[in-house]
């Protein structure tokens, strides 16, 4: 009676195992750096990981020149391009004419750094040239530029492949904070606003204040108008306050004079 059960349980396990290693073979491999994974740098996985909105999104680059040839390119950011060949292959170039398929990089080669408003993204590890470029390994490069949207086109420079890319993934965050200077007049504003608002509230309210009574220290205010008028009068003055007049009135005190003068003139000598 047991072994029934003892051959149900083996598999179950098996099926268990199966299920594991089905799971690991449909998980899509993601970009590894060249070096160890303890080499790799804060700045590479923050990239890495800034790019992963654009780890789901598949790119075609079709490329004629003439009737010889005749190319589609297949890219994913840091995705396989066929995740069923094991391969590796992030960047692909089939030929139309004939079908045949060459890897140009790889995702387990790959190289990453930006700018201020660009990332780089290199494939390396690709199929060789051949006689071509000495026979080098063919590699890809990604250029990601900030603009909004996704586009993608193809150059083919000496012995490597030159992709560029638009997308907002590369653009720097927005610095939307104010400057100190814009902080202070703001809050020296509202100081303002708060002392006017508030003060007229208290003294039409509670005070029972009419006219321009209603402003807040409407006193204080008006010597202070007064002494800055004051000033301004004095600094500004193109006249001296002392300055004599261009001419004398004839007065009481003139006349007194000259009648005393005519008077000692009549005296008997």
């Amino acid at each position: 009676m047991s072994s029934p059960c003892h051959t149900s349980a083996v598999l179950v396990v098996f099926l268990a195992l199966a299920v594991d290693v089905g799971a690991e073979q449909l998980k899509e491999r993601s970009c590894d750096v060249i070096g160890d994974e303890s080499s790799e740098s804060q700045m590479e996985r923050a990239l890495l990981k800034k790019l992963e909105p654009l780890s789901q999104m598949r790119f075609n680059v079709t490329v004629e020149k003439g009737k010889t040839e005749n190319y589609v390119y297949h890219f994913r950011v840091c995705r396989e391009v066929n995740s069923t060949l094991q391969d590796f292959g992030g960047l692909v170039q089939t030929d139309r004419q004939n079908g045949k398929t060459t890897v140009i990089g790889r995702i387990n080669e790959t190289q990453v750094f930006n700018g201020s408003d660009w990332i780089m993204l290199i494939y390396k590890g690709g199929d060789s040239y051949g006689r071509h470029c000495s026979g080098e390994k063919r590699r890809a490069v990604i250029m990601i530029s900030c603009k909004r949207g996704v586009t993608a086109r193809e150059k083919e420079q000496e012995c490597f492949y030159l992709f560029e890319m638009d997308s907002s993934v590369a653009c720097p965050a927005e610095d939307s904070h104010l400057s100190v200077g814009s902080i202070l007049l703001i809050t020296f504003a509202s100081l303002i606003a708060v002392y006017i608002i508030g003060g007229f509230l208290y003294q039409r309210l509670v005070v029972g204040a009419k006219g321009m009574e209603q402003f807040p220290h409407f006193a204080f205010w008006q010597d202070l108008g007064n002494l800055v008028a004051d000033g301004c009068d004095f600094v500004c003055r193109s006249k001296p306050r002392n300055a004599p007049a261009a001419y004398r009135g004839v007065g009481d005190d003139q006349l007194g004079e000259e009648s005393e003068e005519r008077d000692d003139h009549l005296l008997p000598m």
